[in-house]
């Protein structure tokens, strides 16, 4: 029998996010080993650059920009934005007096793991339930009985749907955020 969904798609999602959140932690934890932890205020601004620059496939989805292979930019928009995101996870570290950089890094986690529901789960969750629930009536359930036996399934898929309700208002607050730590930065100097 086929694998349900969750081990299927939604297991490599989380281990995909926990690489971010490992890689994060490395390079910080070289960054001390090494003592070289103002490296990562400038590991910040980096990855704040290839995060806008991921957003070139959004240019390209609204039709704002006319050049570019809209599949290859989201490509490219998915790696950026991961890579850009480990960026600012080191550049954040762990900060306990301030209440702006925890709002703006959990606004990221929230925005790449919506962002990551879309990439990896969503299709092709949606065109398995759709082979195991035909291979089931091919076998001769009903409907009615396909529906059951795939109900678990078709809830996970349900909550899946739902990414872009969240990825899409999360990263405009992120992005409210950003322009608030950047200014704040340089009216104080920090």
């Amino acid at each position: 029998m086929k694998q349900p969904l969750f081990i299927k798609y939604v297991l490599p999602f989380i281990q995909w996010y926990a690489l971010m959140i490992f890689f994060a932690l490395g390079i910080d934890y070289l960054l001390h080993y090494f003592n070289i932890v103002s490296v990562g205020r400038y590991l910040g601004i980096l990855g704040t650059v290839i995060i806008i620059l991921s957003f070139i496939y959004s240019l390209r989805k609204r039709k704002i920009i006319e050049t570019g292979s809209p599949k290859q930019l989201l490509v490219l928009h998915e790696y950026l934005a991961w890579i850009g995101s480990i960026l600012i996870l080191v550049h954040a570290g762990i900060h306990f007096n301030a209440l702006l950089p925890w709002l703006a890094i959990g606004l990221l986690l929230i925005s790449v793991a919506s962002g990551l529901v879309g990439k990896f789960l969503l299709q092709k969750s949606s065109e398995s339930l759709k082979e195991r629930k035909q291979a089931l009536i091919t076998s001769g359930l009903n409907v009615e009985e396909a529906d059951k036996k795939l109900f678990f399934d078709s809830v996970t898929v349900d909550a899946m749907r739902k990414w872009r309700v969240v990825h899409l208002p999360v990263t405009f607050l992120l992005g409210i955020l950003s322009l608030l730590h950047i200014i704040t930065i340089i009216m104080f100097g920090k």
